[in-house]
């Protein structure tokens, strides 16, 4: 039934080789249990709360995935957009996170209403490829600077702007052995190699003792198990989030998961030669579907967009080719619901170098701009530099939009403007004039 549902034999693969290459995937993408909820309980949600929406969205996100659209994808809540909705959204716009949750629900379903009516193939196309690269770069650099900040690695500094902490500090050397011990283990392709930097360099801070003034402690301990934190579940503010002011939210959430997705598709078809007959990624209609459901689901559950991750060409790696991988990850997620008391253990400095790593992951397209071309350079420059340096993906977005139109106007190369492209220009101009409230 099974090889038959899934085509296992007609793939060349088995139920054991998909059973590994699930565990693969899972292992090398489990770190968003923690990080998720480190990330977005900074705008008081919930730690618990978090944790539960996150292991909920990435177990039925990544069931749909291989049950639907039968490729062996893990979806969960996406690096960037939980950035972009803590950093941009709460924090720096002043939102509710009711309100915020509000606008990542609105978003899915103009995701899946632009699936459903294949307009994000207009949108594919209007969307100049160097902005793409330059984005997801943009947002690499972005978390990076969250992982440094979150570890205490870089300070404000009133002389400079920002700065470095001394390395004699406890908790930066902590920082400092975790970063470092991370990365080897990426590089020597250890599986779980982010969860296990995670693991250690959690223990290594529950050595330094009381920190900070000595009075607090850097890890509280609250058990090992508890019963699922539900709390969370449709606290979002569907009315609320729709005034014509938070637009500009809803619409960089479409497109940067709308970005993030389609550049997953392509990029693991590509390596894993998973397409259909006419080149395209394999089934990607229905993979996109599922990706809006899942950024749906994040409103109503309590979380950021999901979208399909990258690492699962860890597991297309291990032999995985069919939606069995995804459905033997969906299951592993599932007993992290109640560890959530284990989990919220982990410290700050301790999810900083996976922070750091999914960056340097992130920055990866960066090679396929051409710099030569200065008309296509700036503009990628522009929204790539942006995103960390104003704190906000949004401006990112904008501003790279902005430049490109104006050089291809100013170079004579207005033909290669779209109507399509214009739309989102105009939509990029208006959002500098509105104001969040």
């Amino acid at each position: 039934m099974l090889d038959r549902y899934f085509a296992l034999t007609e793939n060349g693969t088995s139920v054991r080789i998909e059973l590994i290459a699930g565990l693969s995937s899972f292992l090398a993408t489990m770190y968003i249990i923690v990080v998720n909820p480190a990330i977005l309980s900074q705008t008081g949600m919930p730690f618990g709360g978090v944790l539960t929406a996150t292991v909920l969205l990435s177990f039925f996100s990544s069931l749909m995935m291989g049950l639907y659209a039968c490729n062996p994808l893990i979806v969960a809540p996406g690096m960037g957009l939980n950035a972009f909705f803590t950093f941009t959204a709460v924090k720096g716009m002043g939102l509710a996170w009711e309100t915020a949750l509000g606008t990542v629900f609105w978003a899915g379903i103009i995701f899946l209403l632009l699936s459903l009516l294949n307009v994000r193939t207009l949108l594919l196309r209007a969307i100049p490829q160097p902005l793409r690269h330059a984005i997801a770069a943009g947002i690499g650099f972005f978390i990076a600077l969250i992982g440094f900040t979150n570890a205490g690695f870089i300070v404000g500094n009133p002389a400079t702007l920002v700065g470095m902490a001394r390395a004699d500090n406890a908790v930066v050397l902590t920082f400092i052995i975790g970063l470092f011990l991370t990365a080897a283990l990426v590089v020597r392709n250890v599986k779980g190699a982010i969860i296990i930097g995670i693991s250690v360099t959690t223990l290594l801070a529950a050595c330094i003792g009381r920190v900070w003034g000595g009075d607090t402690p850097l890890i509280n301990w609250g058990g090992w198990v508890a019963s699922p934190d539900f709390s969370l579940l449709f606290r979002l503010d569907l009315l609320g989030s729709l005034r014509w002011s938070l637009w500009p939210v809803i619409f960089a959430f479409v497109f940067t998961d709308l970005f993030d997705s389609l550049s997953t598709f392509v990029g693991v078809a590509e390596a894993a030669n998973l397409k259909d007959v006419n080149g395209e990624p394999r089934h990607v209609q229905k993979s996109l579907l599922t990706d809006a459901v899942a950024t749906t689901l994040g409103g109503l559950l309590g979380t950021s967009p999901g979208t399909a991750y990258i690492e699962s060409a860890v597991g297309i790696e291990q032999g995985g080719r069919t939606g069995l991988t995804a459905v033997f990850a969906a299951l592993f997620f599932l007993p992290f619901m109640f560890l959530s008391p284990l989990l919220a253990v982990i410290p700050a400095i301790a999810t900083a170098p996976a922070l750091i790593i999914v960056g340097v992951y992130m920055i990866r397209p960066v090679v396929r701009i051409n710099w030569m071309a200065l008309d296509e350079a700036i503009p990628a420059f522009l929204a790539m530099v942006l995103i960390p340096f104003s704190y906000s993906i949004t401006q990112g977005i904008i501003w790279g939009f902005l430049s490109w139109t104006f050089l291809k106007i100013a170079t004579g190369k207005y033909r290669e403007l779209t109507p399509t492209l214009l739309v989102i220009v105009a939509f990029a101009i208006l959002s500098l004039f509105t104001t969040i409230h």
